[in-house]
């Protein structure tokens, strides 16, 4: 588990590439401190292990289902990605609950300046924006971070000065992919809610149940009549 406070830019020193995996090759020689082999560290918001290490980076694979439904691929020798090891009970948990599993891809559509921020808008499936709410939580690039506005199909986030200097994020621009994922308490939520719905105590929902019953048991459930 993580938290979205990026710990370091790390740099892609190689990429090797199988069928359908991908194995990298990372400096990054802070998060090594106190890491040990087996030890998860997100990268670009993707928890992966570290399989083998030195003092100055690691090595993870990335298998097909995380190739497949994040941005990983994509890098090359020399990309910088934000890295974070996993969080401690001594932790301060500054950003939010993480999970390093990736929901799947938004696309970069518009990046402006507002004085001393930076605005990001990001389109994305409807399946990830169900659960992207206006000054919730969403993980970008590994970057825990608050939504400022939602739109059909977009959101938008807006980066300080801090979040622009400590994290890739800097220098993304429109077009670009990034890595999403959202608010796992909101999936949750929403999973528990439609069973409630519709019966199904099994988990076999079909997501049949209308948006006015969600909204209904959700009233409910925030009374205590669930």
């Amino acid at each position: 588990m993580f938290t979205g406070i990026i710990e370091e830019i790390g740099r892609i020193k190689s990429v090797r590439r199988g069928t359908k995996s991908v194995t990298l090759d990372v400096e990054a020689p802070f998060v090594m401190q106190g890491t040990r082999i087996g030890d998860s560290i997100a990268t670009n918001g993707v928890c992966l292990t570290v399989t083998t290490m030195s003092p100055q980076g690691f090595t993870a694979d990335v298998m097909p289902e995380t190739v497949a439904r994040t941005s990983l691929a994509e890098l090359r020798a020399g990309s910088e990605v934000n890295l974070e090891r996993a969080l401690t009970l001594q932790s301060r948990l500054g950003g939010h609950i993480v999970q390093g599993h990736v929901d799947g891809t938004g696309k970069v559509c518009r990046r402006t300046s507002d004085d001393n921020a930076v605005w990001l808008w990001v389109e994305c499936p409807a399946a990830l924006m169900r659960h992207i709410i206006e000054k919730g939580s969403v993980t970008i690039q590994g970057v825990s971070l608050t939504v400022a506005k939602v739109e059909d199909g977009r959101f938008a986030v807006s980066l300080i000065p801090h979040t622009q200097g400590k994290t890739t994020l800097h220098s993304v621009k429109v077009g670009d992919t990034v890595n999403l994922e959202t608010d796992v308490i909101a999936k949750y939520v929403e999973k528990l809610l439609t069973q409630q719905a519709s019966g199904d105590t099994a988990g076999n929902s079909d997501d049949k149940v209308t948006d006015n019953r969600k909204l209904e048991i959700y009233r409910s459930f925030m009374n205590h009549k669930v």
